[in-house]
């Protein structure tokens, strides 16, 4: 892949930013814009008027991007000379113009990637896209570019998280774009758990291997050409040099060795008090370094060699390299699968052929071996048809005979079955009218429960008088209590009479606490004979039941005088506790009358009382 490859995929992105509208195409302002934004960033005059001139006869109207890609070409990437701009501007450029349009996320997501870290993910997308407009990227790409964020964060790659993103048919088919790449780093699913800033780092680590060409970095032990002292520098090694600095920041670049294929690195055994070194040697000078340890010297040297191959081979990038290996070894497996698919639909097609002219062949001995027997058929079924027919004659005969016999075993047997259903429909009948009855004394029972609920309270109520009208009594023995202290001597008589009458009402009261306790007691046996009533409605709904269950051909028939449950007689005690209330109810008047009379005679005596003290029982 080129330079002018890599440009024109981050232009691209700025044109198709452009296109607002999504038709295709941008007006001619901003071409404008874009064209000198570009000539900028890459170091090349700009001529203003040439844009004009090279759409002079396309009117007003917006420019596509196949109708700027002959002026791109011609004025700005044809005037390009590598090595005189930084291509990072460029793609800063493209990146700012198309992240305003796609690249929005929510800012407050702890999973959210900085925007200098999206920005290189896109350029690692661009430099591992494939050569085809709109830019994707195959999933083995993905998964390749994935292990390496993974490897530099020092973690493990887990495809199983991903496995329902991948195997998506449009994934598998087309690939996906950048954006839906981002989604996928911004998603959280590779980066959970994982500190912001080792991410950051990772990312920046694995953006300047591939896109920065460079193959390693890391701190070596130098030791000087003129002084002969060691010094520990950040060295970094690309295809075609080595450099290093004072530090891992790269501020100050101390000096970069060129490679070619005159150089070569050898190990060196341990001296000076250091340990794991190494020389690179070129024509005219030879650098000694000292790693931490073997497997850094062994990478270090490893990874020189590498340089030095890829600039004999003529190649400036390592990952260039493998993208091409990459792709062709997916074409060359892409290859070998249509192959082996069309081996296979050659082979089935091969096979379907065989077992077709093979069953051709069977079906023509089974038609000649089919052919011989209908011919010994057909003449032994002339001579069994005249058999067969007076057979089959008499068979029909019998089979007559024997339909006719069954038909008239059958119909006894079904006026039998309609007897024994019109019995059975005369018992359920009987039955019904039999529970109609026991519905009735239930409901009876109810209504009879009610009445006396209805006389208890009345009960409570007249209770509840009786115990007003003797509060009021004690109420009013207190007040003439108060009157009469002075006419106690007098009184005395009278009052012995009124705690008579006192007595006497409270003797009254007990009677009618009694009358209520009989009436609790005919409650409790109304309420027992509504349990009963209920018991014999549940034990002639089992009966009906049992007698509702069809009868089968050949079963006995229960008799009828043990189906059904034969109600006990008993005296029926509403008739008792409606006297007994009545009785009540005449007690109760004359004893309101009593207490009426006892009540006149007390307040006659109370006028004419003297002072006294009076004991209440």
């Amino acid at each position: 892949m080129d330079l002018r490859s890599e440009l024109l995929k981050s232009i691209w992105y700025g044109f198709t930013a452009l296109d607002l509208e999504k038709s295709g195409k941008v007006s001619k302002s901003q071409l404008k814009v874009l064209s000198h934004n570009l000539c900028t960033v890459l170091s090349i005059p700009h001529d203003p008027v040439a844009l004009e001139e090279h759409f002079r006869d396309d009117d007003d109207g917006p420019v596509s991007s196949q109708g700027y890609m002959p002026y791109l070409n011609k004025y700005i990437l044809d005037k390009v000379v590598e090595g005189s701009f930084t291509k990072e501007n460029v793609d800063e450029l493209c990146w700012t113009l198309t992240a305003k349009k796609n690249y929005q996320t929510d800012k407050t997501s702890s999973t959210v990637l900085p925007e200098k870290d999206a920005f290189r993910l896109w350029c690692l997308f661009n430099f591992l896209s494939e050569d085809k407009y709109p830019l994707v990227m195959v999933p083995d790409e993905v998964e390749y570019l994935l292990k390496k964020v993974c490897m530099a964060m020092s973690i493990e790659f887990n495809c199983g998280e991903l496995e329902d993103f991948f195997s998506q048919d449009s994934v598998q088919q087309s690939g996906i774009t950048v954006w839906v790449f981002l989604d996928l780093m911004n998603s959280g699913k590779i980066t959970r758990g994982i500190d912001k800033s080792i991410i950051s780092m990772a990312i920046e680590e694995v953006y300047r291997e591939i896109v920065g060409d460079v193959l390693k970095e890391g701190y070596l032990w130098k030791k000087g050409q003129l002084r002969r002292n060691w010094k520990e520098r950040w060295f970094t090694l690309r295809p075609s040099n080595l450099s290093y600095y004072t530090g891992e920041d790269r501020k100050e670049c101390l000096g970069s060795i060129a490679l070619d294929g005159n150089c070569c690195v050898e190990v060196l055994p341990d001296r000076d008090g250091k340990r794991c070194m190494f020389c690179l040697k070129t024509l005219s000078k030879t650098y000694e370094m000292s790693a931490s340890d073997t497997k850094q010297r062994q990478e270090w040297t490893t990874a020189i060699q590498t340089a030095i191959r890829l600039h004999m081979e003529g190649k400036n990038s390592l990952h260039k390299d493998l993208k091409l290996k990459r792709r062709e070894q997916r074409e060359q497996r892409e290859k070998r699968r249509q192959s082996k698919e069309e081996e296979l639909q050659r082979l089935r097609a091969l096979q379907e052929e065989r077992e077709r002219k093979l069953e051709e062949l069977e079906l023509l001995k089974e038609a000649q071996k089919q052919a011989q027997v209908l011919l010994e058929q057909d003449e032994q079924r002339r001579r069994q048809q005249h058999e067969q027919l007076q057979q089959a004659l008499e068979v029909q005969l019998r089979e007559a005979e024997e339909a006719r016999v069954s038909m008239q075993a059958e119909m006894a047997l079904k006026e039998e079955e309609a007897e024994r259903q019109r019995k059975r429909i005369q018992e359920l009948e009987e039955m019904q009218r039999r529970l109609e009855e026991a519905l009735q004394q239930e409901i009876k029972a109810r209504l009879d429960e009610e009445a006396f609920r209805l006389a208890q309270a009345g009960l409570l109520a007249e209770e509840e008088e009786k115990m007003k009208a003797l509060m009021a009594l004690q109420e009013e023995q207190e007040e003439y209590i108060l009157k009469t202290q002075r006419e106690k001597q007098e009184l005395k008589q009278e009052m012995e009479a009124k705690s008579r009458d006192l007595e006497e009402a409270q003797r009254q009261l007990e009677e009618v606490r009694a009358n209520r306790h009989r009436v609790d007691q005919d409650v409790v046996a109304a309420q027992r004979k509504l349990r009963q009533a209920s018991t014999n409605v549940k034990h002639w709904n089992v009966q009906m039941n049992r007698l509702m269950r069809p009868i089968g051909p050949g079963e006995k028939r229960p008799s009828l005088g043990s189906s059904f449950f034969q109600v006990p007689t008993q005296r029926d005690p509403g008739l008792r506790l409606r006297r007994r209330s009545g009785s009540e109810d005449q007690d109760e008047e004359s004893k309101e009358n009593v207490d009426n009379r006892a009540g006149c005679d007390l307040e006659k005596r109370h006028s004419h009382a003297s002072n006294g003290n009076m004991d209440i029982p």
